[in-house]
């Protein structure tokens, strides 16, 4: 892991198109902002993390666990047909 010291209103550079700036330093807190295209996407790591755990559960989701999925309701049907 790289480790940087910045100060406020200082700004580090990923690639040639991302920026971070220190926007505020209050007591163990500091607001970054991130300036980044808008095709890279910037989440904090535990939205990141539930992001994936709900992807990966997504994709183990079997055809025959959705059998149900979008059928109309016979009931529901005749009712409309009316």
């Amino acid at each position: 892991m790289l480790v940087l010291s910045r100060q406020r209103d200082e700004t580090i550079m990923i690639g040639d198109n991302i920026e971070v700036t220190v926007v505020d330093i209050r007591g163990d807190k500091v607001r970054l902002g991130i300036n980044a295209p808008k095709e890279i996407s910037v989440h904090r790591k535990e939205v990141y993390d539930a992001i994936r755990r709900e992807n990966k559960a997504a994709a183990q989701v079997k055809p025959e666990d959705l059998s149900g999925f979008g059928k109309i309701d016979s009931k529901q049907d005749n009712e409309q047909k009316k």
